[in-house]
């Protein structure tokens, strides 16, 4: 595939929404969110592809129709999911993108990813998109303290919101 400017402006864009310590740099994971598609494998986690989506209009309007990307990226998924966190919750979406790549241990995952760092990345990544996380959501983005719900069957919509709401409860 062929990268546009338009597709790459998007890209640096998704980036600009995650605030991320400025002593490091994070481009090998950012580029491997956004190399991995989204697969939503639970009923309604569709509507989470429709916020990546969204995100692409919000970006470029009527021009997404000119980027090449196919399918909706992880890196969409944690930008959408911010904003969302964000809305509900309150604070700012880039702090909560922080949060959620803190949550499924990926903030110590600076450049360069080579051998055991980037074979644990990408373990972490397999287990987001196929949900072998652990049952309180250890592992994903919203890992629960008090949860008696099977956090990998859950839409992730759910999962945020039970997520919130322990936030407030404790």
């Amino acid at each position: 595939m062929t990268l546009t400017q338009i597709d790459y402006d998007y890209y640096q864009w998704l980036i600009a929404q995650i605030k991320t310590p400025s002593t490091r740099s994070f481009n090998d994971l950012f580029d491997r969110l956004h190399n991995t598609e989204f697969v939503w494998i639970v009923p309604n986690d569709d509507n989470r592809v429709q916020d990546g989506l969204d995100l692409r209009y919000h970006f470029a309007g009527d021009k997404r129709k000119k980027m090449s990307l196919e399918g909706v990226t992880l890196l969409e998924i944690l930008v959408s999911l911010s904003i969302r966190v964000a809305f509900t919750a309150g604070g700012d979406a880039k702090d909560w993108a922080w949060t959620l790549l803190k949550n499924v241990k990926l903030s110590k995952a600076s450049d360069p990813l080579v051998g055991n760092k980037a074979n644990k990345v990408e373990d972490i990544i397999y287990a987001l998109i196929w949900r072998t996380y652990e049952r309180n959501g250890q592992g994903g983005f919203f890992p629960m303290k008090y949860s008696l719900k099977d956090q990998t069957k859950a839409e992730i919509w759910d999962q945020m919101n039970e997520y919130v709401n322990e936030m407030y409860r404790h």
